[in-house]
């Protein structure tokens, strides 16, 4: 799939100019981290900086200033080096950086010093996220002061520091169509590493054996790597809500919960599905299954704009410690259970998060106190779940079962969007899923 053209990221960047007024905003990318040794973790870009640039390299930093007659988009980027690239890969290079990523006018990564404290000169603000990137702080606060040494001659500094993230996170929240475009593809790729897994389940293979399944689809299908390490759950581990070992082996007459997602050029699908090791459900498992599904449902039918953020979670509450209570896991009025957070032991989790670069995206899920109102363009999860612990009083056949359901949704004009439509959620569609064998 296309990625986006520059055109969308000078948009971005024009509206995100437009609300800073006289000021400059410095947007570094993230740093490269070692693993061990002389081994370094997989590179991903800054949100923020790939959201506004879409450059991909590390050692980069964007620098925005409004009205600026050179260029408004400048870029510090690493040199051409014929050398490293034999090593390391190919490099844009400054002329890449104006070329291909829409840049002004773009730097080595090595001139910053020389070149970005005449930048801050005569700038009443920074936008600067302090703090996000602590080994980056101490260059910025340099920069400044650097400037505030030549106030006898005339020249002024910047006076406040300003976090650029109450405009951008509110930018990103509201995503494009080519934004949910890419998303869609997302779940898509990623649904498709799910139904791989669910066929491919057998008892008396590893967790991990699933887990290379997703894996498998998620690189074939355009994905550079997953949006989060994969949890493959079964049985009790599936009640271990971040649970990532994925090394158990799969035994009969257990579920397995799988929660994973991929990135498409950077965006974010979370998708999560519970399925038998076996051919079916018992009827213990399908019970609270159909409880999750019917939760699910309920949320959902709370999503579309004007509808406040909580509905969802509200909604499946209710529905969820119903289910409860006609299963006789709880006990005692309906609305004081709610009230108490009594289900809380079987459902600890929220029903849903923002998504979108960032697999838990940005945005203020409340606004000047009040609850936020969806709009079209926002993108969230749908993911209710019950996970009963092995505690003695809970009846035997209903121990150690962890269920969860999650889709990714947009909202529209209209309604909703699910952008993971294409993997089953029914028992008896994932059952005849299982079918189908590998």
């Amino acid at each position: 799939m296309a990625p986006m053209d520059k055109n969308a990221f000078r948009r971005r960047r024009a509206e995100f100019m437009g609300l800073m007024g006289e000021a400059i905003a410095i947007i570094p990318t993230s740093p490269v981290r070692t693993r061990n040794g002389d081994v370094e973790y997989l590179f991903r870009p800054d949100s923020d900086f790939y959201y506004l640039t879409h450059f991909p390299e590390p050692e980069a930093v964007a620098v925005l200033i409004p009205g600026r007659a050179q260029g408004e988009f400048l870029l510090f980027c690493r040199d051409r080096d014929p050398d490293r690239e034999q090593w390391q890969g190919r490099r844009a290079g400054p002329e890449g950086a104006v070329s291909q990523y829409g840049a002004d006018d773009a730097f080595p990564i090595d001139d910053i010093d020389d070149i970005l404290p005449g930048l801050l000169e005569d700038r009443r603000r920074v936008y600067y996220s302090m703090g996000r990137h602590p080994e980056f702080d101490g260059h910025v606060l340099e920069w400044v002061n650097e400037v505030r040494a030549k106030a006898r001659s005339g020249i002024a500094a910047p006076e406040e520091f300003v976090d650029p993230n109450h405009i951008l996170h509110e930018m990103r929240l509201t995503k494009q169509p080519e934004e949910i475009s890419l998303m869609r593809r997302a779940a898509l790729v990623a649904a498709e590493g799910h139904k791989r897994a669910i066929r491919g389940c057998a008892p008396g293979l590893y967790e991990y054996e699933l887990e290379a399944e997703l894996l498998y689809a998620f690189r074939k299908g355009g994905s550079a790597y997953p949006a989060y390490p994969p949890i493959v759950a079964s049985g009790a581990n599936a009640c271990i809500l971040h649970y990532t070992e994925n090394d158990a082996p799969l035994k009969n007459g257990t579920l397995v919960l799988i929660d994973a997602g991929c990135e498409i050029d950077g965006y974010a699908s979370d998708i999560t599905r519970t399925f038998p090791v076996g051919p079916r459900f018992s009827p213990e498992q399908r019970a609270l299954y159909d409880i999750v599904l019917a939760a699910h449902d309920a949320a959902l039918a709370t999503i579309g704009p004007g509808r406040e953020w909580p509905a969802a979670h509200e909604a499946a509450v209710k529905v969820l410690t119903q289910g409860l209570l006609d299963l006789k896991l709880l006990r005692g009025p309906l609305d004081a259970l709610i009230e108490s957070g009594d289900y809380k032991r079987f459902y600890m989790h929220r029903t849903g998060h923002w998504l979108g670069l960032d697999v838990h995206d940005v945005g203020d899920y409340k606004v000047g106190g009040a609850h936020r109102v969806l709009e079209a363009g926002m993108v969230t999860t749908v993911e209710p779940g019950l996970y009963t612990p092995g505690s003695d009083d809970i009846p035997e056949r209903f121990r150690n079962i962890g269920i969860r359901i999650e889709d990714d949704v947009a909202v529209t004009k209209t309604g909703y969007e699910i952008l993971s439509h294409d993997l089953p959620r029914r028992a008896e569609d994932i059952e005849a899923l299982r079918a189908e064998g590998p």
